[in-house]
């Protein structure tokens, strides 16, 4: 009797360990193995990510619905920064923001049936699990802003007081804050949705057929499910501001025009899109009349879309001045720059790719300007181009015969003072980028071309020879190898290249902050030193927030047009 008991109990915790590793187990478990081993591996990434990365982000967002001057907390505002800065452009871009939102999830509904539909499989089981897993991502990211006020008010509260009184009263307010606010309440209940989630998921995988897909059906209805919340609040959250802006307006007896210009714009966008679309598809028809039709009706579409967006410089001109000039300004170095930086660097490195004396020697010469401190290089830049008669630019000009000019110093157009050399009225709107802004151009220009004949060099190494033999075997000359076959398989790498130009050119801060000068007159200030400025003389932290939000929205929008246009163009051999 006894043995029996003694081998019973024995066995009770062997099979408990194998009830427990029964959900590894089989081909589901391999890839429970594999998921919970990869997720491991990258938590610590996604730790780092996420305080570094996402929460900056969503604090930017935050921040940027608060205002106040000097004041990190600040009062709620909405839109109220987006507007200041945009005007009435702002409710436009929000509700094409829910429109994006809507269409990314429609994509993803699209993407998901797809796959179900070849695989003749049911993904509709696992939209609990998706919707659950989405409703706790949304009631976390709810609880950032509900908990951020009183969090960032304990800094306020702890002013006055010594080091150990204010170690003795931050887990207090930090309680209090945790608790008043209601946080608290909806932090559990996205803990519990993510907790439901996983426990619907896990049953759900338990009693349906077998499949590999379970995760990505799962994921892609998340993101649906997700978008689509987010699209409702921020359609929500526009429409209610526009309402306070009428009730504000009436009664101060003024009239707005906020829903004539929504309308007018966004239905300009549309008809350029739709004549894009309109004629992308005139070259596919059969006869000339139907192409000459299709190229015609693309025309008028394109004439009336300009008509009704005309509304915009007039929405514009109630912005703010200075972000629009920024704007224009970044867009100026970003035309300056990256199309001569990557000209000159892929034809350094054809060059630099021949069979040459002391090529290496002129390689590391090259790329000595990008691996040089920044700063440094700037503020000799700012020595050799000096306003002054005797400085080092001005005196190479005047051995040559010409007159000094401002270089750093001067607000006024390239097209403007070439103009006046040639006796030639030019309107402002034409004069383009100031002299000054295009010293950082070419300092820019001269920083980044070696970064770029690095790249165009790995690429040319990767070209076989067989190519260029066969073509000259078929009497092919030296631009046409060039044209056919080495611009062709360079393609990736000038793809790479120029999306990290734009979003480095949309961003640069650094070097132009080093060289611009006050007598400039701000001609110089891109949109990243628009947002310093706000924030750091003028203390409007929610506006600066607001700016750099809108700036992401700028450069995103930039990369995924760039991704459009160049991705059927990208041979990947």
């Amino acid at each position: 009797m006894s043995d029996r008991a003694v081998t019973s109990q024995s066995n009770v915790p062997v099979q408990a360990e194998r009830r427990s590793l029964a959900i590894f187990s089989g081909r589901r478990g391999l890839k429970r193995r594999e998921a919970v081993l990869a997720y491991l591996f990258l938590s610590p990434a996604i730790i780092i990510i996420g305080l570094f990365g996402l929460f900056p982000l969503v604090f930017s967002a935050y921040q940027s619905t608060r205002a106040g001057l000097n004041n990190v907390v600040g009062r709620p505002d909405g839109l109220g920064q987006y507007v200041r800065s945009m005007d009435n452009l702002a409710y436009v871009l929000a509700f094409w923001m829910a429109l994006f939102l809507v269409v990314v999830a429609v994509r993803q509904i699209n993407e998901m049936l797809s796959a179900a539909r070849a695989k003749e499989e049911n993904p509709w089981r696992w939209l609990l699990p998706g919707a659950l897993n989405a409703a706790g991502l949304g009631l976390l990211l709810w609880f950032v802003f509900v908990f951020m006020p009183g969090l960032l008010e304990i800094g306020e509260q702890l002013v006055g007081f010594t080091a150990e009184e204010r170690n003795e009263l931050f887990p207090q307010l930090l309680r209090e804050a945790w608790s008043t606010t209601g946080a608290s309440t909806i932090f559990f209940y996205g803990v519990l949705a993510l907790i439901l989630s996983g426990v619907a998921y896990f049953f759900i995988q338990r009693n349906s057929p077998p499949t590999l897909r379970d995760s990505f059906y799962t994921g892609k209805l998340t993101t649906a499910v997700f978008m689509t919340v987010l699209a409702v609040a921020l359609t929500w959250l526009t429409y209610g501001e526009i309402q306070t802006a009428y009730a504000e307006a009436l009664e101060a007896g003024e009239s707005l025009a906020i829903w004539a210009q929504i309308v007018t714009i966004s239905a300009g966008f549309m008809l350029l899109l739709l004549s894009w679309l309109v004629w992308r598809t005139a070259a596919h028809r059969e006869s000339n009349l139907q192409t000459g039709l299709r190229f015609l009706g693309a025309i008028l579409l394109m004439v009336g879309g300009w008509v009704l967006i005309s509304e915009l410089p007039v929405v514009i001109a109630e912005g703010d001045k200075d972000w629009w000039i920024g704007l224009r300004t970044t867009i100026y170095y970003v035309i300056g720059t990256l199309p001569a930086e990557l000209g000159f660097g892929l034809v350094l490195a054809t060059l630099l790719y021949q069979n040459i004396k002391a090529k290496g020697l002129f390689r590391m010469i090259f790329f000595l300007p990008y691996i040089t401190p920044a700063v440094g290089a700037a503020a000799v830049f700012k020595v050799l181009f000096s306003g002054n008669p005797t400085g080092t630019m001005n005196t190479v000009l005047a051995s040559l015969g010409f007159p000094p000019l401002g270089w750093l110093n001067e607000p006024n157009g390239i097209n403007q003072l070439i103009g006046e050399a040639l006796n030639i009225n030019i309107p402002a709107w034409a004069a383009g980028p100031s002299l000054a802004l295009v010293v950082a151009i070419i300092f820019g220009i001269w920083k980044f071309t070696g970064y770029n004949v690095v790249f165009f060099l790995a690429g040319l190494g990767n070209i076989s020879r067989e190519y260029y033999e066969a073509a000259s075997m078929d009497g092919a000359g030296r631009w046409a190898q060039f044209r056919h076959i080495t611009l062709p398989l360079l393609s990736p790498i000038t793809y790479f290249l120029t999306i990290f130009g734009v979003i480095g050119t949309f961003k640069a801060f650094n070097t132009i902050f080093v060289l611009r000068s006050r007598a400039a007159l701000g001609t110089m200030d891109t949109a990243s030193l628009v947002i310093f400025d706000a924030f750091n003389r003028d203390t409007r932290i929610g506006y600066a927030a607001a700016l750099g939000i809108v700036l992401l929205i700028v450069i995103l929008s930039a990369t995924a047009l760039l991704d459009r246009v160049a991705k059927g163009r990208v041979f990947y051999g």
